[in-house]
């Protein structure tokens, strides 16, 4: 049985390792706490993302570890990297969770044989290249290989993926990771063999174009609004454009979340650092902003200062117990920081954070079902 190493075993590695494992892989997955590794050895651990349980309970093959030398001692040559790549203030991401991995595998000494590091986290481009330099000389070779998942439906994204993008150094490398994403895939995706870089902008730009999508959607949606329209059936209509399409063209709140206004950052950062202005990044957190904006203005018209505003959920996507960018979130906060009486219905698990986060800001309801 092929073996596959996977280092970040968190909401989106452990789903990869556990998509790997049905697959047929035997899958070592690495984590860096204790209590967490064995919650999934014991198999206890509950996870709020759909299928996970599932998957980790009829699981035969996949394992656990705090041990990065278990690469070593059973000779795993295809390592998957899904750590964390935190924005800095300057919008770039923070690689020092993969450069640390990295050092440590390095310091195991040279592979006998070739060894694929596939890089699953978000990168800035030509990171990967540089990555490439330091671990040649150790017999690695370094794959590029972006998701494109939303939470909430992690597992079902990464079995059926539009296109699958691998960012090579030779096609030896993208042809083997082909090879696991066939055995592991239910459908049949577009394999998109590139370089590292092309790899790199590819990811970025994808999300950036589906912010740019969603705040022009919304803007129409306001636009109507004001005029007294029909803001989905004008968007519906535009949608039936096949050059356009109905994906993330509805009127709602705005994007948000832990991928896209980040993304959307950092390929206006990259592009700066290549001499040139990406306005319409720029325009699209702008435009995001304003619709925000609109939002809550068109609240505090709508209700009355004695009525009570109710919330079914405050992440930032339905079903999810992600806070991050919510703009449902954000609505919620500047409401009640208007003096509006805000009523949140939530799981318990958001409402512990909203708890934690803001006090008593808000009236919470528990919904656990």
């Amino acid at each position: 049985m092929e073996k596959i190493a996977i280092i970040g075993i968190g909401r989106l590695g452990l789903c990869l390792a556990l998509n790997l494992e049905k697959a047929g892989y035997e899958v070592t997955g690495i984590d860096v706490s204790k209590g967490y590794v064995d919650s999934l050895n014991n198999k206890n651990f509950q996870s709020p993302e759909p299928g996970v349980n599932e998957l980790l309970a009829i699981s035969t093959n996949f394992r656990a570890t705090t041990e990065l030398q278990e690469i070593v001692k059973q000779n795993i040559k295809t390592i998957f990297i899904v750590l964390p790549t935190p924005s800095l203030p300057n919008g770039r991401f923070d690689h020092s969770y993969i450069d640390s991995v990295a050092t440590n595998l390095c310091i195991q000494g040279v592979r006998q044989q070739t060894t694929y590091l596939v890089i699953n986290s978000t990168t800035m481009p030509g990171y990967c290249d540089e990555l490439q330099s330091k671990m040649k000389e150790f017999n690695y070779e370094v794959i590029y290989n972006p998701e494109f998942i939303a939470q909430g439906s992690i597992i079902r994204d990464q079995l059926n993926p539009d296109q699958v993008l691998i960012g090579e150094g030779n096609g030896e490398a993208g042809n083997l990771l082909e090879c696991i994403y066939k055995k592991m895939c239910h459908n049949q995706p577009v394999f998109c063999h590139m370089s590292r870089i092309s790899a790199e902008i590819t990811k970025l730009a994808t999300n950036c174009f589906l912010t740019t999508k969603i705040a022009f959607a919304n803007a129409i949606g306001d636009i109507a609004t004001k005029s007294g329209a029909e803001p989905e059936k004008i968007l519906e209509a535009i949608g039936v454009d096949s050059r356009i399409g109905n994906k993330y063209f509805k009127y709602g709140f705005g994007y948000g979340g832990p991928c896209f206004p980040r993304d959307n950052k950092a390929f206006e950062t990259f592009a700066i650092g290549t001499d040139y202005n990406m306005l319409i990044s720029n325009a699209t957190d702008a435009a995001n902003q304003q619709h925000s904006d609109f939002l809550l203005n068109q609240y505090l018209n709508k209700f009355q200062a004695s009525e009570t505003i109710y919330f079914d959920t405050v992440t930032y996507k339905k079903g999810t117990d992600i806070l991050e960018e919510s703009q449902q979130l954000k609505l919620a906060i500047g409401l009640a920081k208007a003096g509006r009486k805000v009523v949140i219905n939530e799981s318990s698990n958001v409402i512990q954070q909203l708890n934690k986060l803001y006090g008593n800001l808000f009236m919470l309801e528990v919904n656990d079902k």
